[in-house]
């Protein structure tokens, strides 16, 4: 009998044990880390972003998708200002990441966008064709009526950093042609349309063999600071989404902040 009821027991004990291990949550693989944002998101998540933004958003909206099979992230990319502009007429998003805060600023006071985080800064820098045929040695060289140079549109947010550094640095720009985004002035220094275009540092990066740069000195004197909003207020005919919250927080992350660095930003905070 004592035997038995010692058996009996110790089958207990062993019937528990296996409960209370059943439900448990197993633990993550050693050195795997929880992504942000990780979890059952659905719907159509609209973001608009500035063009130098375009690698880095395109990146975190893949891996939410990985993440979210439910989830649809359609990205809208342009300048800044003309992105912001578009909000305020009524167009539908959900989530905006603008270039530069003065941008950012003119949707939230517009009712657009609503507690804006600064995500990540950015420098300018001067582009010049593979091998530069305009023999441009510096800054100051953009005064040359001769070279053919491409800036961003004054009220975009890489044309106001360039008129801010040039005029810090007291040069008079020969411009011929202003482009309504970064991405356009790179592309003409890419194709040799132009013999010098101020762009970010980041644009640099993504061109490869095909541009060379050009040292600026005092450079780090003139940053832009990208911020990331939720679109909200009457004119947004998108619903603001726990997706919208899920890609801002996977924005200002440790492994957002290691995609921005990746890409050559500097990451604020970071």
């Amino acid at each position: 009998m004592r035997a038995a009821a010692a058996l009996l027991c110790a089958s207990v004990l062993l019937l528990a044990g296996c409960a209370v291990e059943n439900n448990q949550t197993a633990p993550p693989e050693s050195g795997a880390e929880l992504s942000p944002g990780a979890s059952d998101l659905t719907g159509t998540l609209t973001v608009f972003a500035a063009a130098s933004l375009t690698e880095v958003s395109t990146h975190i909206a893949e891996r939410l998708e990985e993440q979210n099979p439910s989830l649809d992230i359609v990205l809208v990319f342009g300048g800044s200002s003309a992105l912001a502009q578009q909000l305020l007429a009524g167009a539908p998003a959900d989530v905006f990441a603008a270039a530069d805060e003065t941008t950012m600023a003119t949707a939230v006071e517009g009712g657009v966008a609503s507690d804006p985080v600064p995500f990540a800064r950015n420098l300018l820098a001067l582009a010049v064709p593979a091998g530069n045929p305009g023999d441009v040695q510096g800054l100051g060289d953009l005064a040359r009526p001769e070279l053919i140079v491409a800036l961003c549109a004054s009220e975009v947010p890489c044309g106001r950093a360039a008129d801010q550094l040039l005029f810090a640095q007291g040069v008079t720009p020969s411009v011929d042609t202003r482009e309504q985004d970064v991405r356009s002035v790179l592309t003409k220094v890419e194709l040799g349309e132009v013999d010098a275009g101020l762009v970010y540092a980041t644009d640099i990066l993504l061109a490869g063999s095909a541009v060379e740069t050009v040292a600026i000195d005092g450079a780090e004197s003139v940053t832009t600071t990208a911020s990331i909003a939720l679109v909200t207020g009457i004119k947004s005919e998108t619903p603001v989404s726990d997706a919208a919250a899920a890609f801002i927080a996977f924005v200002t992350s440790a492994e957002g902040a290691r995609i921005l660095d990746d890409a050559g930003f500097i990451v604020v905070g970071g």
